[in-house]
């Protein structure tokens, strides 16, 4: 059992935590909520002991063991596998003292000594690193490199297998996924569900807290909250808390709507029903959480577009890379709609393919038309690090206008605002600023610039939940393309369309889900990626058909009685298509009168129930309305795929 027992504490004139108390029991594990700057950083320095509490106790069993992963590694001759190792103390202890007793020739404490290693597996400690390494990334020719070679992402993977590496019974890990990508972050969603000891985790990839925990300690208002289940049912009792509040309700309603118009939007441009089942489940499911995120205060939006052509971009052969190329022959046609998120493993050219439609980088070969009114926007780690850090946020942002004497100070103080920058913060330098605020303020100089494709490299790096759901929300409303590279799972299931992947040199269309691209990671991921077949890719069909191959004429009489086969199916379509926009007007008929502060009087108590019953009614029937919609756009896809 692990206990606070009434904490206080404070960090300068800052009171984070206040008369807080809190036990939770061995085993658990933990995922630790709250806004940058809350206090969760400093919270696991106090359970290290490398931070006072300013009153009260912390409580933890005699003798356990904490592993805590580093936040910085400073430069070091140590080669990576050795740097992994070290961290294993007892095993160093034990090795140091068997070459002491070899050298003293001391046969008594060598055998005691040698048990001693079998009891903690210690001659299988060099596997156990090397799998830790791979997991993370790491390349075997890389095992052997000093630490100091290795940039600062990769030193923070150091961290996290040194962290993974120390025996405990308590694991601390604060971002454990920042400078991970996609693959990497999946194995190590796989390994802490195999960890038997408690685990205390911060982070801000939703999709992994749901994966890895089982209880939420929340930052709010200076106290601290315990919510039993993962990050999913935390947001639910949170939404149901907050939405006992009568004066968030009219917020609430206007955020659904925002939801329930994107996935109108996206329902209407659906040609893929697979994805589209998935994408739309996810979106509704947003609906319902909506009202946890209320009170953030993170408010932006993109904004409007005055210049969207049809045709944005389109990669013809392009051969990217540095030397040599990591991908070639890559075609790429990019449209106003297109939102597509980049899949393959660390190195395999996804940060270089968007360096080079960025401009950022030149192509190998081939070549990329852009349309005249092109405007990207390119968002990566480098952004970060160049911004201006004598300079105010309000000089960051005017650096980067086209014409900075049309645009006032309080406009960009206020746009300001929604990246909460707010007060004195805004004419603070940036240097002081955080790695989060930092990488809001660079993903804010960004989205000022009107861009009309966005090009993302991990935007979810050093970001609290907070900013990513409110990230997720302006990508959902954003009116241009998008193409993202992110481990952020939640991220890419509810803002993009499409998929490809970079795997072995080769670029292609990957037709599955996230779900099946997640289940090819997790078995062996040596082997190609899955195709996602079609009825006629896989070769079913009758007998009549396959004779016709050799007959045009039949192909077509064929084709053409299909189609008339489809007709009542698509008639089904259709009729779905016109029910969930009836279900539609009157669901936003019922919010626009919930919305009627008059409702909540007293004296009209029942009419407010009976409105909440209808509202609840319309919202179950439009839900069956449109998974019956896209079983029946299922099946007239893979008709259709068999008739072409």
């Amino acid at each position: 059992m692990i206990s606070f027992a009434n904490i206080s504490l404070m960090r300068g004139p800052q009171l984070l935590i206040e008369n807080a108390s809190l036990a939770f029991g061995e085993g658990q594990r933990i995922g630790i909520i709250g806004r940058n700057g809350s206090g969760k950083s400093s919270l696991f320095k106090a359970l290290c002991g490398e931070l006072s509490l300013d009153k009260g106790e912390i409580k933890m069993p005699a003798g356990l063991r904490l592993s805590n992963m580093a936040q910085e590694t400073p430069g070091s001759e140590r080669s990576a596998l050795d740097f992994v190792i070290d961290a294993h103390i007892e095993f160093r202890d034990l090795e140091q003292k068997l070459i002491d007793a070899e050298s003293n020739g001391d046969d008594h404490a060598l055998a005691k000594l040698h048990g001693e290693m079998e009891l903690i597996d210690g001659y299988d400690i060099s596997h156990r690193a090397e799998r830790l390494l791979s997991g993370l990334g790491f390349h075997t020719e890389q095992f052997t490199n000093q630490v100091s070679t290795f940039s600062g992402g990769w030193r923070v993977r150091l961290n996290l297998a040194a962290a993974l590496m120390c025996p405990s019974d308590l694991l601390l890990l604060d971002e454990p996924t920042n400078h991970l990508d996609l693959e990497a972050t999946v194995w190590l969603e796989q390994w802490l569900q195999r960890y038997q000891g408690t685990l205390m985790m911060i982070s801000h990839d939703r999709a992994f807290l749901d994966a890895t925990i089982n209880q939420v300690i929340s930052f709010e208002n200076g106290s601290l909250q315990l919510y039993k289940g993962n990050y999913s049912v935390y947001e639910k009792l949170r939404a149901e808390k907050l939405a006992l509040q009568q004066a968030m309700y009219e917020k609430q309603q206007r955020r659904q709507a925002q939801i329930e118009d994107f996935v109108r939007r996206f329902r209407a441009k659906a040609s893929k029903a697979k994805q589209a089942q998935s994408r739309l489940k996810e979106l509704n499911r947003m609906q319902d959480i909506a009202p946890a995120h209320v009170d953030s205060p993170f408010q932006f939006r993109f904004p409007e577009l005055e210049q969207l052509p049809d045709f944005l971009m389109h990669a013809e052969k392009l051969a990217i890379g540095f030397d040599k190329p990591l991908s070639d022959n890559i075609n790429l046609a990019i449209r106003s709609e297109s939102r597509i998120g980049l899949l393959g493993y660390n190195g395999s050219g996804k940060s270089t393919l968007l360096k080079t439609l960025a401009g950022a980088l030149p192509a190998l070969a081939g070549e990329t038309n852009a349309a005249r009114k092109l405007r990207i926007g390119y968002y990566a780690q480098h952004q970060v690090d160049e911004l201006p850090v004598h300079a105010t946020p309000v000089e960051a942002v005017l650096a980067v206008c086209e014409n900075a004497n049309s645009v006032s100070i309080q406009e960009v103080r206020d746009y300001l605002g929604g990246f909460d920058f707010r007060g004195a913060r805004v004419d603070e330098p940036i240097e002081n600023f955080s790695g989060g605020e930092k990488a809001r303020l660079a993903l804010a100089r960004v989205t000022w610039q009107k861009p009309n494709l966005l090009l993302l490299d991990e935007p979810t790096n050093h970001l609290d939940l907070e900013m990513v759901h409110a990230l997720t929300v302006a990508l959902q409303e954003f009116q241009g393309a998008i193409i993202i590279v992110s481990h952020d799972r939640h991220l890419l299931m509810n803002t993009v369309d499409e998929f490809y992947s970079i795997h072995r040199g080769k670029f292609e269309e990957f037709r599955g889900t996230l779900g099946d691209y997640e289940s090819w990671l997790r078995s062996d991921s040596s082997d190609e990626l899955p195709a996602i077949k079609t009825n006629k890719e896989v070769g079913q069909g009758v007998q009549g058909e396959q004779e016709a191959r050799g007959n045009k004429k039949l192909q077509r009489q064929l084709a053409a009685a299909k189609r008339e086969q489809l007709a009542p199916l698509r008639k089904k379509a259709s009729n779905m298509e016109k029910s969930m926009e009836r279900l539609q007007r009157k669901l936003r008929e019922a919010e626009e009168q919930l919305a009627d502060e008059t409702l909540y009087e007293e004296a009209r108590k029942d009419d407010l129930t009976d409105l909440l019953l209808e509202q609840g009614r319309l919202k179950s029937a439009l839900e069956e309305t449109e998974e019956q919609w896209l079983e029946y756009q299922q099946q007239l896809e893979e008709a259709e795929a068999e008739i072409d």
